[in-house]
């Protein structure tokens, strides 16, 4: 398929925070960009306010009359049902249909590609590359995740020879990709519903690393059973980070390259894992030959995700961190970082459960996750994709977490119980649509103060 060719691109769930990056990008690069999505967001506004446009409505007279078979691409959602009319309209007429992943291993395999790879980690490290790149002047279009705080994004640059890109794992949609540098975080059990079982998983993420034939050129954590160069914290690794102080509220620590030592490197984001983050992007950078001050730079510049430890409130009396965690892994991160900035602090944490399988597949790991929190508040759980399990709810789970100060409450109850609580470190936690009441809870927060 050649993109050259295409005049129009529409989007079957244009809000999807990696269908509305890729919007951006066919936008960036001339195409006519428009869509379909079911719920107003954020996301969409700010699509709509660089001119794409967007209806809400499954319709196929709103459709535009000049999306013609030769010379429109149809982007889709995997959420979006078989039963969609706009989705069937295109499939019988022909049209070119492909997924996220599809178009991203197109437009990867005609540059020079970094691959982000890992169930955790993916976005924070991706974004990190991409600002340490664009900032150093390379040609680079990265498509992260999130939205990037230095650029109020989830697309950085324009450049047309590089591209960063996170692998993601979710359908194996990673193996679409055309990797010249890759990384893999983290290779935990997640996504049963789609693989079955942890070896399953582990086999899909071995294929992608096959993908890059130079092993240099794939950097992973000490624990991982693929070939690669190792990255660590305070471990023995080809790229290790060291002799690690927090001084004003930022990391300041020194790297062991293969052949080198950095020195005094500057880093904002709290948390070991986003330490981790920072090298396994340091890591990719130097290799690609990226000077070491830019890098520094770089790091030292990098203001973090929206929805990834974002700060909403953060004053003397109170502080309130918003965070996408919705694995045990990614909560016990969560819950290290608010711990080592604010030791003695009770610490109230607000979860909402993201699908029932991931629920069910999880629940004794989400519930010694959770109980570490001085006090919790549980929040039905977001079906996304799924519809209901028999017997797994939030109440289930809640009965199996040893915490003696937890309730579920509804999202009508969630603000009064959140004043009424004496914690001055909260955090809100979750992938559903929690994400949506953050703005409401800041300001309540703020009335209180």
């Amino acid at each position: 398929m050649n993109l050259n060719q295409i005049q129009n691109v529409y989007f079957i769930g244009i809000g999807g925070i990696g269908m509305s990056a890729l919007a951006r990008y066919f936008k960036v690069i001339g195409k006519n960009v428009s869509g379909y999505d079911k719920t107003e967001t954020e996301l969409t506004a700010d699509l709509q306010q660089i001119g794409i446009a967007i209806h809400f409505e499954d319709k196929i007279d709103l459709i535009p009359n000049d999306y013609y078979v030769e010379n429109t691409l149809v982007i889709v959602t995997p959420a979006v049902p078989k039963t969609h009319s706009q989705w069937n309209y295109f499939l019988e007429r022909n049209y070119e249909l492909k997924k996220r992943a599809e178009v991203l291993g197109i437009i990867t395999k005609d540059t020079f590609c970094f691959a982000v790879a890992g169930t955790h980690g993916k976005t924070t490290t991706c974004s990190i590359l991409g600002h340490i790149l664009f900032q150093s002047g390379a040609d680079v279009t990265a498509f992260v995740g999130g939205i990037v705080e230095n650029y109020n994004s989830n697309l950085i640059g324009n450049g047309k020879t590089i591209t960063v890109v996170e692998a993601d794992e979710f359908d194996r949609s990673f193996l679409h990709l055309h990797p010249d540098i890759a990384c893999v975080t983290s290779m935990d059990a997640d996504h049963l519903d789609i693989y079955g079982d942890k070896e399953s998983i582990d086999e899909s993420f071995r294929e992608f690393a096959d993908k890059i034939e130079d092993k240099s050129k794939l950097f992973i954590t000490n624990e991982l059973s693929i070939k690669g160069l190792t990255c660590a914290v305070n471990e023995t690794a080809d790229f290790s980070a060291f002799n690690i102080r927090i001084i004003n509220s930022q990391y300041v620590f020194d790297v062991k390259t293969p052949t080198e030592t950095l020195k005094n490197i500057e880093f904002g984001l709290p948390g070991q894992h986003n330490l981790m983050n920072a090298l396994m992007a340091l890591a990719m950078a130097k290799t690609f030959g990226i000077p070491t001050e830019d890098i520094a730079s770089a790091l030292r510049s990098f203001k973090g995700i929206k929805r990834r430890f974002s700060y909403q409130i953060k004053s003397e009396k109170l502080i309130y961190v918003d965070d996408y965690a919705h694995h045990p892994t990614e909560i016990n991160a969560v819950h290290q970082a608010v711990r080592e900035l604010y030791p003695n602090q009770k610490v109230l944490a607000i979860f909402q459960p993201h699908l029932f399988s991931r629920t069910k597949d999880f629940a004794e790991d989400f519930a010694k996750s959770l109980a570490a929190f001085d006090e919790l508040i549980l929040l039905d759980i977001y079906p996304a994709r799924e519809l209901p399990m028999e017997g797994i709810t939030s109440n289930w789970l809640l009965d199996k977490i040893d915490n003696s100060s937890k309730k579920l409450v509804s999202k009508k109850e969630l603000i009064p119980t959140i004043l009424a609580s004496q914690a001055t470190v909260i955090v809100t936690i979750g992938a559903g649509d929690i994400g949506e009441m953050v703005s409401t809870i800041k300001k309540a927060l703020n009335e209180k103060l």
